[in-house]
Order: C-alpha cells, then structure tokens, then sequence
C-alpha cells in the first residue's frame, strides 16, 4: 500500500523524469511565493507602482500559469517511464474500479485535491487583481508612457480627470469589455514594434456609442435654462492687461420640464433625430445634414458639395461626441493654456510684456520637450535681462515662477516626441478655434425649398460683453 509520502516522492520523480515537467515546477517553485505575496500585499495595501504592477500582472502571472501548464503536460504527454505511471490514465483508472485499491486511491486524490486548491486560491486572486489592474487609470496612462503620456496629461488637466479611463472608453457590458481587449493586444503589438502612429489618431469610429456613455451621468433631458460663462482673457500689451469676455449660453433642454426642446441641447431632444452624411473619415466636413421630425416629416439640409458624396458615405445620427468631441483629452490653444497660467497665478502679470513673450516662445517649434523647457527660460531670461533689468534684478522669484508657469502652458499641450502641436486635435465644442458648429450652421445647407441652417450667433449665445476691462453687466449682477 502506498503511504502518502511514496505519492509525494512518485510524484515528485515522475516530474523529474519529464525535462518539460521539471522546467515547469522550476517555474512554478520561483514565481509562486513571489507571486502570492505580492497579490496578497496589493489586495492589503495596494501597489501605486504602475511598472511594478505591470511585472507582477503582465510577466510573473503569466509564467505561474505556463509553468503549471508545462508540469500538467510533462506529466501526461512527456512522460517518463516507470514512477510516472503512477498518473496514467491507465493506473488510475484501475485504481477507480477495484475496491481494494481505492484506499490507496484517496491519498493521491486528497493531495491533487490539496495542490488544487492552492492554485485556485492563486488564480483567482491573480485574475481578480490583474482584471483591476488593466482597468486602472495607471495602466491606462503610464504603462506605455511615450504613446499615452500626451493623453494622460491632458486626461489629468480635464474636467473629468476623476472619472476612470474604462468608465468611457469601455464602460459595463463582456461585449465592449472583449472589444477593448482586443483592440488593446492589438496596440501592445504596434507599442513592441514601434509601429504606432504619431500623433495617436483620434477614435471617431472606435468608441462606445456616445449616449450610451455620456449619459450615464449627464441626462440631457434635465439640461435647462441659461448658464453666465465669464471668459477671463490677458492682452498682450506692456500691462497685460485683463479683460473679459460674457456670454449668456443657452444650454436650453432636450424637452423635458420645458414647453419644447430649445437652445443648444434642441440637438439630441427626442422628437429631433438628427442624421448627417460626412465627406471624411474625420467628419470635419458634412454636406449633407437630415432631421427627421415627430410627426414623420424629413428636412435634408444639403451644401454645394454635396453631390460629391459617395454611396460609401455613412448616414450616422447625430450625438454627444458630434459637439463634444474632446470631453476629457483636451488640448487648449496657446492663448488659453497661457491665459489660464496667468489666471491661476503660475505667470505674474504685474512682469511687463508677460503674456506677449510667453506667446512668442511657446509657439515656436522645438525637437523636444527638454528642449523647450530650456530654450524658454534662456530667451525669457535674457529678454528681461536686456530690456528690464529692474524685472530681472529685483522680480527675481516672480520672474523665475511665471518662466514655470509658461512652461507647463507648453508641456501640457505640445509633445513633440509624438508630433503633438498645437492644434493637431481640433475641438467642435463652440468655434474658437476650428469650424466647430459652423460644420453645419453655416447658412449654405439648404433646403429644396430654400431653408436654411442658421447662422445666427443668439441661437446658442447672447454676447453680455466682448474684452471689456470692467463689464457693467458684472456690475449690475453683481449689485455694484
């Protein structure tokens, strides 16, 4: 009869004389005790290490499993001669159908049982830690720090830089959730062989249905009323002087609470389905807009070079990301990233000239972000060395501060490793700094019967003031 320690030193030989079993209990003897201690301590403690993480995940994990896979395939493919019988087919099998052997059985099935449970406890504290992890901002942003570091940073500077990468770019469901992955093994390739695109083209066609994600949180139907926008703008004059621009926005309401559907979110109300034709794969240029009405009645708004439209061109409905097609990786313009420096109080604008040098240096080209963090502080230095030395002598720390503060404008919206300028990605929200809304509203989409699109800025907004220094409107809101 064998005792338990003869299975364990069967078993024991039996991988010893499979080259591919012993290759793999190597594995599985090095990796376990690291493995299971690091998962334990992330579960406990949680690594903040990105890289860390990745080797445990992504590199250790993954050789515990092969090297249990390597043992299991040793022992019943490469198998030895004679100890290894023991794990047969054949020898169990017998073991199973006459009684008197059965006894002995338990002892060899009480310890697969044993290992078996160590491994399942492995395995499933493994996929539930490595599942957390590649859903995790930090593998997300930092794990392939050159691609995805642009948009990190501008993901960090947005309005929704608390909302998790998954919660957008894949949110609930195995079918998007499989889909990401894909996509994902697919990028890690193109990361390995250096074959990616720069800059990082932007996913028009690869993201989750818009409404389906923006309105998880943001319900169009209770969208309402006005909303006071105050855009704070400095001149580039010796005093940098500090105007202000307000607008009324009519954000209006998809329909709900409201008579009707008004304002800007009219767009995605129910009872206005709104469908368009685009001449790119970018969709920066739409000849051909259809809105289908409640009562069953079309309008096809068409412009000059809408014929040139093919048969291959998608008829798409309009949705969040027509108009918000940058809600969380946004790039600002020169004059806004500096103009909020200044705001913020990174830049002093008490330093003459601040807002125009700083202009002047962060829209010229550089090879490299190192080099721009360089070249700024030598040509802003010696500017005011030679042309206000009062500045340079006696602003020393405000002068040194503000030179920061226009290189972080620079670093947060130019990377030049990856052929980011400023620019590369327009925003459709409003027209400041690309076509945006005039894509469609530009009064030569028309009608058969001569209806056109409008043009009319109070549609969407009513201009209170335009770079007023000191706004009476601010006045009078304010009971002043």
């Amino acid at each position: 009869m064998k005792t338990l320690p003869e299975i364990v030193t069967a078993f024991a030989k039996g991988i010893a004389r499979s080259r591919v079993s012993l290759l793999g209990a190597m594995i599985v003897t090095v990796t376990t005790p690291f493995l299971f201690g690091a998962i334990l301590y992330d579960v406990l403690f949680h690594i903040d290490n990105t890289y860390f993480s990745g080797a445990i995940y992504m590199l250790v994990g993954p050789a515990f499993v092969g090297g249990l896979v390597l043992v299991f395939l040793g022992l019943f493919f490469f198998k030895g001669k004679e100890e290894v019988r023991l794990f047969t087919l054949e020898y169990l099998k017998g073991y199973f159908t006459e009684p008197e052997k059965f006894s002995r059985m338990r002892k060899l099935v009480f310890f697969a049982v044993f290992l078996t449970c160590i491994n399942l406890l492995i395995f499933s504290m493994l996929g539930y830690r490595a599942y957390h992890y590649m859903e995790s901002v930090g593998f997300c942003g930092e794990f392939c720090h050159t691609v995805m570091n642009p948009e990190r940073t501008a993901y960090l500077n947005s309005p929704h830089s608390r909302v998790p990468c998954v919660e957008c770019h894949i949110g609930s469901g195995a079918d998007w959730f499989v889909k990401s992955k894909i996509s994902g093994a697919r990028q890690l390739f193109a990361v390995a062989f250096n074959t990616y695109p720069r800059p990082i083209e932007t996913p028009v066609h690869g993201l989750r249905p818009a409404r389906d994600t923006c309105e998880e949180c943001h319900r169009p139907e209770m969208f309402h009323g006005d909303k006071l926008v105050v855009k704070d703008i400095f001149l580039e004059d010796e005093k940098n002087t500090h105007v202000k621009t307000v607008l009324l926005m009519k954000i209006g309401t998809a329909g709900d609470r409201a008579i009707s559907s008004h304002g800007i979110h009219w767009h995605v109300a129910p009872e206005n389905k709104i469908y368009y034709k685009a001449s790119g794969r970018d969709r920066m240029t739409i000849p051909e807009v259809t809105l289908a009405k409640q009562d069953g009645s079309t309008l096809v708004y068409r412009s000059g070079d809408a014929d040139e439209l093919g048969e291959e061109a998608e008829l798409r409905e309009m949705d969040c990301i027509d108009c918000h097609n940058r809600p969380t990786h946004i790039y600002l313009s020169p004059r806004v990233a500096v103009d909020n420096q200044i705001l913020s109080g990174a830049i002093d604008s008490s330093i003459p000239f601040i807002k125009k040098k700083a202009m002047e240096v962060i829209t010229k080209e550089y090879a490299s972000q190192e080099e721009a963090k360089e070249a700024i502080a030598v040509e802003l230095n010696e500017f005011y060395r030679k042309n206000f030395s009062s500045v340079a002598e006696e602003k020393t720390d405000q002068l040194k501060k503000s030179i920061a503060g226009i290189q972080k404008a620079y670093a947060d919206n130019v990377f030049p490793e990856m052929n980011i300028k400023w620019g590369t990605y327009t925003n459709h929200l409003g027209h400041n700094d690309d076509v945006g809304c005039f894509r469609c509203h530009d009064e030569e989409h028309e009608t058969e019967t001569g209806e056109v699109i409008s043009m009319d800025c109070d549609t969407c907004h009513t201009i209170l003031a335009e770079e007023e220094a000191d706004p009476e409107i601010l006045k009078t809101l304010s009971g002043m």
